[in-house]
């Protein structure tokens, strides 16, 4: 197959399946979004997954279509940059569940021809990965030069060397974390129970008159905004700083910054996410667990990547995901005998910071990238 040369060429793809489904179920047809930047080489050796975090999409460096706004990881995809599609084929799918082109709630079950709202099938994180292979297998790309992303991208990351370590030759998995902790999982059951307990949710049937539940989705984007910034972060940006008035209204309306800013955020969130779909990707964050197939031990995980070369970044102010998470995931990647490196990075901006203007990350990704290519 022979692929075009522009950059951000946005793709999309309907494969016969089916997906086999943790849930014991199986999935078909699947719909997938993607966008691919740079050239596959004579021998498909150059190619680069990037895997999107919890409300990221595939637009990775390229425009946003209903935003505008710029790609989510343009500090790092792009000419001259350490994922460059000048020397690496690089593809980024839009996971299973989400609302941006592959399969979830919001599209259309062909046995209905409606949408499939709450009968979507309840997924994993080791089911987006599984999607990924399928589309990577109809691309006949076997061999992966790299798979990396954050967050929940790191999740996706890890998993694709233990589901398919003969595939992945180097994995960089950043601010991420080996299995989601009680308190994640209550954070995101906040946010769940603010979509279902907004009256417009009517159990996920809201598709029909384009009136969804804004109000309850806004409210568990800010509720889990909160979660990736920082308290010294908040404090420089914002401390107790009135909004746009010189006192307090002594009123419940946005008196501080950090109120109208969090606001702002659930509102504008509202415009590019569908409700149904939050709830199914952060249930599928919960369910996450790497070492609980393997009688609760991490290195068991990871026992058959020894072949994959690794590397962990975790930033010093990320309180969703912290180091200690990091740390963890490389003492069993050691007690494993994987190949890793690992460091802690300094920044103000939190559990963000990997998407954010941190050029030492960039320095470690692109020195990483390198050697790999080295070796080869």
């Amino acid at each position: 197959m022979e692929f075009d040369q522009r950059f951000g060429l946005n793709r999309h793809l309907v494969l016969p399946g089916p997906l086999a489904l943790d849930a014991g179920l199986s999935f078909a047809p699947v719909e997938f979004a993607y966008e691919t930047y740079g050239v596959l080489n004579a021998d498909r050796s150059n190619a680069i997954l990037i895997c999107h975090a919890l409300t990221g999409d595939h637009h990775v460096a390229s425009n946003h279509p209903i935003t505008g706004k710029p790609g989510w990881w343009t500090r790092l995809v792009g000419e001259g940059l350490p994922i460059d599609p000048a020397r690496h084929f690089i593809i980024c799918i839009n996971v299973l569940g989400s609302c941006l082109g592959s399969s979830g709630p919001a599209s259309t079950d062909p046995a209905t021809g409606k949408p499939y709202g709450m009968s979507f099938p309840v997924i994993t994180i080791a089911d987006m990965v599984r999607a990924q292979a399928l589309l990577l297998d109809h691309l006949g790309i076997s061999s992966l030069q790299a798979v990396i992303g954050g967050s929940m991208g790191g999740m996706q990351v890890l998993n694709w060397t233990i589901l398919f370590p003969e595939r992945v030759r180097s994995a960089v998995a950043i601010a991420t974390t080996a299995r989601h902790s009680a308190q994640n999982i209550a954070f995101h059951e906040v946010g769940r129970q603010a979509i279902m307990a907004d009256p417009k949710w009517r159990g996920g049937e809201y598709y029909g008159d384009n009136d969804p539940p804004a109000a309850g989705l806004a409210v568990a984007r800010m509720a889990a905004h909160i979660t990736y910034l920082s308290e010294a972060g908040l404090t420089e940006k914002f401390g107790r700083k009135l909004q746009s008035r010189e006192a307090k209204s002594f009123g419940f309306d946005a008196d501080f910054q950090i109120e109208s800013y969090l606001r702002h955020q659930g509102i504008s969130f509202t415009d590019r996410f569908d409700a149904n779909s939050y709830l199914y990707i952060t249930r599928a964050m919960d369910y996450y667990d790497l070492a609980e197939p393997f009688d609760g031990v991490l290195a068991k995980a990871f026992a058959k990547a020894r072949n994959t070369r690794f590397c962990v970044i975790s930033f010093d102010t990320d309180w969703l995901y912290p180091t200690a998470e990091s740390r963890h995931i490389v003492h069993a990647l050691n007690a494993a005998g994987a190949p890793v490196s690992f460091v802690e990075l300094s920044s103000p901006f939190g559990h963000d910071a990997f998407l954010l203007d941190v050029p030492e990350q960039n320095r470690i990704i692109d020195g990483f990238i390198r050697a790999g290519e080295q070796r080869a």
